[in-house]
């Protein structure tokens, strides 16, 4: 059973700081792509930053580049998002997913086969 947790959100104003964590309960957790998605209230569920299996590439939204960092360690079998210069429009439910399949470019939610519960930002101003 693969299983995906998220942890680290919280609430934070704006300007603050978070990291965000996945841990994946996945035997070959280094074969899989990685992503951070998000979906604020009244939203659609939209693409964050995805990270290649080695980690050698990641890819970013337009909102998140410059302020967002995504990493791996696949030793310890978790994904992060370091979360910098946070903003109120950040605010959204964050969910980490893992795809086989793919590099972690695909901003597509079909394209993950595993999804985690999700982690609450909350960012005020």
């Amino acid at each position: 059973q693969v299983q995906l947790v998220e942890s680290g959100g919280g609430l934070v104003q704006a300007g603050d700081s978070l990291r965000l964590s996945c841990a994946a309960s996945i035997r070959t957790f280094s074969t899989y792509a990685m992503a951070w998605f998000r979906q604020a209230p009244g939203k659609e569920r939209e693409f964050v930053a995805g990270i290649s299996w080695s980690g050698s590439s990641t890819y970013y939204a337009d909102s998140s580049k410059g302020r967002f960092t995504i990493s791996r360690d696949n030793a310890q079998n978790t994904a992060y998002l370091q979360m910098n210069s946070l903003i109120p429009e950040d605010t959204a439910v964050y969910s980490c997913a893992a795809d086989r399949w793919g590099g972690g470019r695909s901003t597509s939610l079909s394209a993950y086969e595993y999804w985690g519960q999700g982690t609450q930002v909350t960012v005020s101003s």
